[in-house]
């Protein structure tokens, strides 16, 4: 999957389910539950536990059924590992050059974190092709609309602080698409073996997508 096919496929999910797992095993459980429920834009973390195995799984196991990720990358050499694992595109909540960088070289879909106008600029300028403004909850639906003033030009997909709840607020600020983790796949869920109220989380922030469009 190229990077822009990958970029299309994000914006037409909407969400981007963020999964900080508990354990390998119960992550591939909490892809499944949401793959279920109809979210198909996954996200593993890298503190999820033997995060790169983990996507070697659900890649063989799913392919191009989804679109599939690596985030809360810091280090660049995890660029490459990710991209060997399976994954599509790379996420970081930080925009420190080297780092943007080498997510860049992978020649997958970068997404970088940043907050500040300045941060939003360099990860841009440093080669992130979807800017994550997070935290989203510090932010706003108000304060997307602000900076799409200055960067019209610049994707912005914001995580943390986003729920079914606000979401069409912040698609009515221009975001192209949402990350979602804790209101959507909370690992606690998975710690107790509720995967029938993940995929129903699921399938409700698919509805909330679209009716915010």
């Amino acid at each position: 999957m190229d990077k822009q096919t990958t970029l299309q496929n994000i914006k037409t999910l909407g969400v981007v389910a963020v999964i900080r797992g508990p354990s390998a095993e119960l992550t591939v459980k909490m892809v499944d539950a949401l793959i279920a429920g109809g979210v198909t834009g996954i996200e593993i973390t890298y503190s999820t536990p033997n995060a790169e195995a983990v996507v070697a799984e659900v890649a063989q196991k799913y392919g191009d059924q989804i679109v599939l990720g690596m985030g809360t990358l810091t280090e660049p050499a995890q660029a490459q590992s990710a991209k060997a694992a399976g994954a599509n595109f790379l996420v970081s909540p930080i925009c420190e050059p080297e780092l943007v960088k080498a997510m860049a070289a992978s020649g997958l879909l970068v997404m970088a974190g940043a907050l500040t106008p300045t941060e939003v600029l360099q990860a841009y300028r440093n080669g992130s092709d979807v800017v994550k403004i997070f935290p989203g909850s510090l932010a706003g639906p108000s304060y997307i609309k602000a900076l799409r003033g200055p960067f019209p030009y610049i994707p912005f997909m914001p995580t943390g602080g986003v729920s079914a709840s606000n979401l069409g607020e912040w698609f009515a600020a221009g975001v192209v698409a949402v990350g979602a983790g804790s209101e959507l796949c909370p690992p606690n869920l998975a710690k107790e073996g509720k995967f029938d109220e993940i995929s129903r989380r699921a399938a409700e922030f698919l509805q909330a997508v679209k009716a915010a469009r």
